[in-house]
Parts: structure tokens; C-alpha cells; sequence
């Protein structure tokens, strides 16, 4: 079982959202094959707590106009770790620190990566050719 295309297409937007904003190191994990609960975990990470912020809102705004709400929300306060859960996907927004300390990429790195836009994924180093179409 692999991802959703509706999840494919909230991932896609969601992180040219979070790269609008800045996001440093976006990439998405297909754990529909570990999971139940969701299809897509795509994780990103902003350098202080207002872009983290900032992200979020941009991600929301954005999954808004596929009329994609969360169904949860967590750590909004804080902004160092920001949960958005889209039950397709969910969006992980890191503070930096948070990032390197929990380390999201080394729980999921037997999942397959999906596909980004180059738009997405230029500079950063993520999504390349090791990517899932």
C-alpha cells in the first residue's frame, strides 16, 4: 500500500507552503505501509519560533484551498515543535534544535521518501533522485 493521491496532492502543497515560507530541509516520508493513521508524514524546520510561526500558517492557509482542515493541532503555543494532523497527512514544523534533538528522519529513514517539486527541494538536498514519483 502506498500513499493516497489526495495525500500526495496535500504533501505536494503543503510543502511548496512551508518552502514559500523559508523552510529549511523539507522532506516527506510515505509511512502508509507502518502506519494506520496516515499516509504522509512531511517534516520541515524553521530557524526561530516566528518562523516556525509562520510556516504553519502558510501550510494551513494553503491546505485550506484543497478544503483540508487539521483535525488536530498541537504545540502551537511553544512554536518550537508544531503537529498539524490533515488524517492524510501530517505536518511536522521543528524549530532548528528541535529538529537535530528528536531527529524525525532517522525514526522514518526505512520509509520510502515521495517525490517533491524541484521547487520545493533546489538548494536543499532533499527529494532527489532516490525520491518516490
Amino acid at each position: 500500500m502506498t500513499a493516497t493521491e489526495r495525500a500526495r496532492q496535500l504533501t505536494i502543497a503543503a510543502a511548496e507552503a512551508a518552502a514559500d515560507k523559508l523552510a529549511n530541509d523539507i522532506v516527506a516520508f510515505d509511512v502508509s505501509e507502518q502506519l494506520v493513521i496516515t499516509d504522509v508524514f512531511l517534516v520541515c524546520s524553521g530557524n526561530n519560533d516566528r518562523q516556525v510561526r509562520a510556516i504553519v500558517d502558510a501550510v494551513e492557509e494553503r491546505l485550506r484551498l484543497l478544503d483540508a482542515k487539521p483535525v488536530r493541532r498541537e504545540g502551537e503555543r511553544e512554536g518550537r515543535w508544531v503537529l498539524l494532523d490533515y488524517l492524510d497527512i501530517v505536518v511536522h514544523v521543528q524549530h532548528e534544535d528541535e529538529r537535530s534533538y528528536y531527529s524525525l528522519e532517522r525514526l522514518w529513514r526505512d520509509c520510502p521518501v515521495v517525490a517533491l517539486p524541484e521547487s520545493v527541494t533546489a538548494g536543499r538536498g532533499v527529494g532527489g533522485p532516490d525520491a518516490l514519483e
